[in-house]
């Protein structure tokens, strides 16, 4: 499938056919999707919890009650559901996890002062967000968004139906899955699967702002 093809076909489901289950062989190729996200300094901030059994499905649903009720059969009938969570701070431990990673996949290979530029680079943009802009929590969670635009894009592309959902309770999600004790919180989620053929959203057509609305060309 084209690239565009795969953009005009992707769109929010609204219902999926809970008989129908993604293939191993895609599933391998999903987690694949979520690990080898590009991330700020490749700092990779995230976790994620992937449901695909009846209970863990229910445990995710239960972030879709009251208000988020509207969510609750997208999560139960999809083949399954992904819970993207943010670290909540970048503490050294990880900061050497990822840095022992690129050692050993081979990146500081042509020098070492490349292992210490990494680190050093990695660390400024931390100090920048913590001490300067204030803002590390929601620089993880751009991480996370960043994750999950190119997982839906992949998504695309294999054919999947998906929906992101972000009308879920993560104070809920935070401790049906014990998350902040771990430094994580729940962000969003992904439901994946195939769709009904109840569901509405299915033939309606794509709608967009016109080219020369949002681009500008210099």
């Amino acid at each position: 499938m084209s690239l565009i093809a795969a953009l005009n076909r992707r769109y929010a489901t609204k219902a999926f056919d809970a008989t129908k289950k993604l293939p191993e062989s895609i599933v391998e190729q999903l987690f694949a999707l979520l690990r080898l996200s590009p991330s700020s300094t490749n700092i990779q901030p995230w976790h994620f919890i992937v449901a695909s059994s009846d209970e863990g499905k229910a445990r995710v649903a239960k972030g879709a009650g009251g208000s988020y009720s509207y969510n609750e059969a997208k999560i139960l009938n999809a083949s399954h559901v992904v819970l993207f969570c943010s670290r909540t701070q970048i503490d050294e431990a990880h900061l050497q996890k990822v840095l022992a990673a690129e050692e050993r996949d081979g990146r500081f290979a042509a020098s070492p002062d490349i292992k210490a530029a990494a680190h050093n680079t990695r660390v400024a943009y931390l100090n920048e967000h913590q001490y300067l802009k204030k803002d590390v929590s929601h620089w993880l969670e751009k991480q996370v968004y960043l994750n999950m635009g190119g997982f839906l894009l992949g998504a695309g592309l294999l054919g999947i139906d998906a929906v992101p959902l972000e009308g879920i309770d993560q104070a809920v999600l935070n401790a049906e899955f014990a998350l902040n004790e771990r430094d994580l919180t729940a962000v969003t989620a992904v439901a994946l699967g195939y769709h009904a053929a109840a569901d509405f959203n299915a033939t309606l057509p794509k709608s967009r702002l016109a080219a020369d609305e949002i681009f500008t060309v210099i």
